[in-house]
């Protein structure tokens, strides 16, 4: 299961240098000139997880596989990017293609490297985007509603099914507003309607402030601002100093440890913003545990064991039998599968079990 997060933002806020730092490659370009990103790179990192190695431990497994992610860097936007302007369609398109969007604002002074709007206002920045999103998303749903009517006057059953959500995403549109405000009050079918309709807007929103060295632990004004407009969205927000982040990742990890203990952090902040990401996406982790290797697993939050299963091969969906199932705190509390289940901690799930996070699966199935 792949599951990608797009990196946008206006030209000249970070987006590329922070993308490097996180694949630890130099495959994006990152010049001090607007559109030094042209062709969408891509890049999958490991999702941290401190719970991976001990369970690697406790099952004294040779190998330990996390699981991962994906961050596409994407050509910066500029005003006018829904009509065209700039690499505006070619941006649009590739957002589309996208999961979740990581927004990077600019929160750092730095006479040295320009705007492109010519100050530093990382909310007016944000809203730049939103609109240009928002102006797309209606522009696209205006010229499918139409012919959607026609189809539900005509008793066509997808028309009629699809025209609420459209008419409500319309709506919202219509009033400034991103589509994905709707998303509480949707139900599990209206929600996979919104999906299908791929509007920019209805996609999960993370900010990432990145703010000067000196601000990295703390934050500073700009960022408080982002802060409090993303709590206002209901989206995420994560202070970040890519300078730090570039320089850490070209460190060996105990020179890195040191540097980073020295700006006064303790973890890197990629740590957190792919944390932030795989929460963003509404994402959780199983386990599987033995000699051979520890693996980390993704699934959708309120997955089912089938479904999960269905990760590690196709065949463990088709013919899922149970699952046997050890919360993560009774493994390491207890030391391991042998001991949870002497202790009455392995339970055997069925197919509507619902898989938790940190749970560590082992499948029965035939084919």
């Amino acid at each position: 299961m792949g599951f990608k997060c797009g990196i946008v933002g206006l030209p000249n806020v970070g987006k590329s240098t922070l993308f490097n730092a996180l694949t630890r490659t130099a495959a994006a370009q990152a010049a001090n000139y607007p559109f030094c990103t042209i062709e969408p790179n891509t890049g999958e990192v490991a999702v941290p997880d401190p719970r991976l190695k001990r369970i690697a431990d406790i099952a004294q497994s040779k190998e330990v596989i996390p699981t991962r992610i994906s961050f596409v860097d994407i050509a910066g936007l500029v005003r006018g990017a829904s009509k065209g302007e700039g690499l505006g369609n070619q941006f649009l398109a590739n957002i589309r293609e996208v999961d979740a969007i990581v927004h990077v604002l600019r929160c750092f002074e730095d006479d040295d490297i320009t705007h492109v709007e010519g100050r530093i206002d990382p909310v007016a920045d944000a809203e730049t985007v939103e609109t240009e999103l928002m102006l797309a998303d209606l522009e696209s749903l205006e010229r499918r509603i139409l012919q959607t009517r026609k189809r539900a006057t005509g008793k066509d059953k997808e028309a009629i099914a699809i025209l609420p959500v459209m008419e409500k995403a319309l709506a919202l549109l219509q009033d400034g507003k991103p589509v994905r405000l709707l998303l509480p009050d949707l139900d599990v079918e209206e929600r996979r309607i919104l999906r299908s309709l791929n509007l920019l807007t209805s996609k999960p929103v993370l900010y990432v402030c990145n703010v000067a060295e000196g601000d990295a632990a703390a934050g500073n004004a700009h960022s408080a601002a982002v802060e409090r407009m993303a709590k206002d969205q209901g989206a995420g927000s994560v202070v970040i100093s890519a300078a730090i982040e570039a320089e850490v990742a070209q460190l060996p990890e105990d020179e890195a440890a040191e540097y980073l203990q020295a700006m006064g952090l303790e973890e890197p902040g990629l740590d957190r913003l792919i944390r932030a990401g795989y929460a963003l996406l509404d994402l959780i982790t199983f386990f599987t545990a033995g000699p051979k290797e520890t693996r980390a697993w993704t699934v959708k939050k309120g997955a089912k064991a089938p479904e999960a299963a269905g990760e590690i091969h196709t065949d463990f969906e088709r013919g899922f039998i149970r699952a046997q199932t050890i919360a993560y705190d009774d493994y390491v509390a207890l030391g391991g599968e042998a001991a949870a289940r002497e202790a009455g901690k392995a339970r055997d799930e069925g197919k509507d079990y619902v898989v938790a996070d940190g749970d560590i699966m082992l499948f029965k199935f035939n084919v």
